[in-house]
């Protein structure tokens, strides 16, 4: 069977979405950017194969969640040399705005709080299907994506993040 949506619509829709769990799993850069382009060009070749009936925003998030897991084991076998550090990092082209503290204060989370703030806020899985990606319990993940947004409430510059968030 083949989707009713063109595959390009569904990037236009769901790239987004995508690029924020990316850069939420693996921070803003060219990790992030690796897992996003590495997403679509498996979900490019598993799309004529998807029934109809599939959640498409659910399963880009899970494809990524495999590619964001490529990209770290690849990150810790190899050391990407550098002859100069920037003087700041970039925000071009980092969802929720220029505000590098969005991306800072999601990176500080312990793991399995930034995972199911990642997955559940980000990329709109259910908290089963995130408990499925990451290991543990439904109600684990709940507790870790709760704890997690709690964190970023605190943080006064990221207000708007965490209650947008709360609405997805």
């Amino acid at each position: 069977m083949t989707m009713k949506q063109p595959f390009e619509q569904a990037v236009a829709r769901h790239g987004g979405t995508v690029l924020r769990v990316c850069r939420a799993v693996l921070g803003p850069g060219p990790d992030a950017d690796d897992a996003w382009s590495e997403t679509f060009l498996a979900a490019l070749r598993e799309w004529p194969d998807l029934p109809e009936d599939t959640n498409v925003q659910a399963w880009l998030v899970r494809v990524a969640h495999r590619k964001a897991i490529d990209v770290t084991r690849s990150r810790a076998r190899l050391a990407i040399p550098t002859e100069a550090v920037p003087d700041r990092a970039s925000t071009l082209g980092v969802p929720g705005g220029t505000d590098p503290d969005v991306w800072t204060a999601v990176a500080a989370l312990p793991e399995r709080q930034r995972l199911a703030v990642a997955y559940h806020y980000l990329g709109g899985l259910a908290h089963t299907q995130t408990a499925e990606l990451i290991g543990g319990t439904p109600a684990a993940v709940r507790r870790a994506a709760a704890d997690g947004l709690q964190s970023l409430r605190r943080n006064p510059h990221l207000i708007g993040l965490a209650e947008e968030g709360h609405h997805r």
